[in-house]
């Protein structure tokens, strides 16, 4: 399965959360499961650090790259992201889903918004 982890799942487990379900913590250790990580989510949390809103990793794309792939943002994912139906307003996310759907990811979330996507999701939570 190849995952792609929202932003707060990722920062759960660079930190060894325990808010990180086990089970979901067991999908993203295993090997047989290719971990990316969207640059919407680095850039989400470096506008919240930048903004006193967030506490992370201060130099996040190394903890990123030591543990997972990092999937860019493309014209394509944009305009995707962008004409998603309108069930949730954050940009951040709306950008998660569509790179989920154009690249055929499953995204592992606790925000039960993605599911009226009909983004394949693997909740965690």
């Amino acid at each position: 399965m190849n995952l792609l982890i929202d932003t707060h799942i990722l920062l759960w487990w660079l930190a060894d959360d325990p808010a990180l379900p086990d089970w979901a913590a067991s999908v993203i250790a295993d090997p047989e499961h290719a971990v990316v990580v969207s640059a919407a989510s680095v850039w989400e949390v470096s506008i919240k650090q930048a903004n006193g809103r967030l506490d992370a990793p201060d130099d996040l794309v190394s903890a990123i790259g030591d543990e997972f792939t990092t999937l860019p943002m493309t014209a394509e994912h944009a305009m995707a992201a962008g004409r998603l139906p309108a069930h949730h307003a954050d940009p951040f996310d709306r950008m998660l889903i569509a790179q989920a759907m154009l690249e055929g990811l499953t995204l592992v979330s606790v925000d039960r918004r993605f599911a009226a996507y009909g983004v394949v999701l693997l909740p965690a939570g």
